[in-house]
This record gives structure tokens, C-alpha cells and sequence, in this order.
């Protein structure tokens, strides 16, 4: 009898959970998803978001729309997620400089840590310094030689970016300026970098590969601890005299603060089978020189959390401001 009751217990016990997750989830998902991404088409990011597209789309059996809404290093596209109805249907899927937005905007609209709810980080690939092959530096010493004489730019994915702050940090070692121009989104600086319009540019592995890979582009200086497997001849920052620096660029995906528990965890785990399928994992590892990380939201939020106080150091150090 006694054995009896436990049994009913634990089955009342589970159908009444079973019932709150269907109140909270619904029908979940019955409509299309959205995913905002905070740069204009051609980056990183964009290609990300869209890698993940199908396989999302396919696991979970609604459209999945990727929408740019660029601007303000980041704000406006997030400000769009922050401020969404959290029902799991729009997410951001967003970059490094997510962390530097307190630092970036004035007034920011939003609360960086409370106003989102982390799903998972994607991956992350070390930064690269390139330039066009008719530019004249066939080192990053080269350009910094070149700086101290004359008028050297280099292009970044955004002010604020980690690979601008890095950039910074080693103009400051060295003693030397160059103009900074920064992109709305990583493809138009590539775009730019290939037309020579500008001396060189920093972007990660993940943005330049296509165009090292062609040569259309040439590797000075890669940002990771290690010499990447396909940039076996380009030095990396330590080897090049900048000891202990090395600087990787990440993406991520949050969702409106508030998002149901379970709504949240199966959109994360159809977000991570989807990256872990072989030709969408090749994809991102070998062909784009980036490492998949894949982690849990709280593990992406303590991340977060070291970003904000390492980068935000560096970004007020060296006096940036926003565009």
C-alpha cells in the first residue's frame, strides 16, 4: 500500500510538472523565430546566424528569419531583443563588442547583464591583421615602421571591438599612430581591404579565412596562443615581441530577459545540434579557423562578465569613444 502511494505520489508529482511545462511552452514553437543579428549582412555574425538557420528551422519546425538591424556597436539590434516579448521567438545572436556597450553608448537603453537571458556561446577564433598583397608590409613590423613616417589605416569590424582595443594596445606599445577606420559589419571592411581602399585590417580568423585562403588577401600577425593549422607561417602576437597578448573574438546568443526555462533549453539544445552537425561543424572549425565552445548560459554569462571588466579596462584606457 505504502509502495502504491509512492508511486502515485511521484506520478501526481510528475504530471503536474509535465502540466507547468506545457503552460509555460505552450504549443512552443508555432510561429516563425526570429534572430537578430546586430551588424549588416556580410560579417562573422551574419554568417553564423545563418549557418545555424536550416538546422534550427528543421529541429524545431517553424521558419527561421535572420534580421540585421545594425548600428551603435550593437544597441540597436539588441535593444530590439532586450525589449521583445520573451516567448522564444526572438533571439540575438551577437558579437565580441557585446560586451563593450556600457563602455560604447551613452545612455544605453538597457540593462547588459539583467536585460538577457544567455543561451550558449557559439565558438570563438583568434583576431588576424591583414592587408591587401600589393600593400608594401610583409610584417607587422613593417607597418609600424612605415606608421612612424607616414599615414598608415587599418579597418576594424566596429569601434570597440576587440580588434580594435588590441590594435590600440600594440599602436601604444610601439609608439606609433594610424588612423582607425571603423565598419558597420566585418563584410564591407574586408570589402575595403581587398580594393586596397585601406592599409591593412584586424578581423578574426573566422572573417579572413575566405580571402587568406584565395589570396586575396596577406597574413601579418594572428592574435591566438597558438599558430592556427591553416596560418602555418604567420607569426603570432607573442612570437612578434608582444609578450602575454593575444585577443579572440567570440560570438554568442541571448534572449529577452524572462524567456520560460524550458522554451530556453530547447531552443538551446536544437541551437547546439545544429552547430555540431558534421558539415556545419567542419565548416566553422576548418574552413573558418574557429573553435566551437558550445557551453551552457551560465557558463556564457561568466564569460560575459570577465569581458566586460577586461575589455571595458582597455577601451577606457585608451580613451574610446563612441562613433
Amino acid at each position: 500500500m505504502t509502495s502504491f502511494t509512492r508511486r502515485a505520489v511521484l506520478a501526481g508529482m510528475a504530471a503536474a510538472a509535465a502540466t507547468r511545462v506545457r503552460a509555460q511552452t505552450g504549443t512552443w514553437p508555432s510561429e516563425t523565430i526570429r534572430i537578430v543579428v546586430p551588424f549588416a549582412p556580410g560579417g562573422s555574425t551574419d554568417a553564423a546566424a545563418r549557418l545555424a538557420a536550416p538546422g534550427l528551422q528543421q529541429r524545431l519546425g517553424v521558419p527561421i528569419i535572420v534580421e540585421n538591424r545594425s548600428g551603435a556597436a550593437g544597441s540597436i539590434g539588441s535593444d530590439i531583443v532586450a525589449k521583445a516579448k520573451p516567448d522564444g521567438y526572438t533571439w540575438l545572436l551577437t558579437f565580441d563588442s557585446h560586451a563593450l556597450m556600457p563602455v560604447l553608448v551613452p545612455n544605453l537603453p538597457f540593462d547588459l547583464q539583467k536585460g538577457f537571458d544567455p543561451v550558449t556561446q557559439i565558438g570563438r577564433a583568434p583576431y588576424v591583421i591583414a592587408c591587401k598583397p600589393d600593400k608594401p608590409f610583409r610584417t607587422i613590423e613593417d607597418a609600424f615602421e612605415a606608421a612612424k613616417s607616414r599615414g598608415i589605416s587599418f579597418g576594424s569590424t566596429g569601434n570597440g571591438t576587440i580588434g580594435h582595443l588590441v590594435m590600440l594596445m600594440m599602436l601604444r606599445r610601439k609608439g606609433v599612430e594610424m588612423t582607425h577606420l571603423p565598419y558597420r559589419s566585418g563584410g564591407l571592411a574586408v570589402n575595403d581591404a581587398v580594393a586596397g581602399h585601406v592599409d591593412m585590417m584586424i578581423g578574426s580568423a573566422a572573417l579572413l579565412a575566405p580571402q587568406v585562403s584565395s589570396g586575396t588577401l596577406r597574413p601579418l600577425l594572428q592574435l591566438g596562443a597558438q599558430r592556427l593549422a591553416g596560418l602555418p607561417d604567420t607569426p603570432t602576437a607573442e612570437e612578434a615581441g608582444f609578450k602575454d597578448l593575444t585577443a579572440e573574438a567570440w560570438w554568442g546568443v541571448f534572449g529577452p530577459a524572462g524567456v520560460p526555462e524550458p522554451v530556453l533549453k530547447r531552443f538551446q539544445a536544437a541551437l547546439i545540434e545544429s552547430y555540431r552537425e558534421p558539415r556545419i561543424a567542419k565548416q566553422f572549425t576548418e574552413t573558418n579557423q574557429a573553435e566551437l565552445v558550445l557551453g551552457d548560459g551560465p557558463a556564457l554569462a561568466r564569460f560575459v562578465e570577465r569581458q566586460i571588466s577586461t575589455w571595458g579596462e582597455v577601451a577606457r584606457a585608451n580613451n574610446v569613444k563612441p562613433d
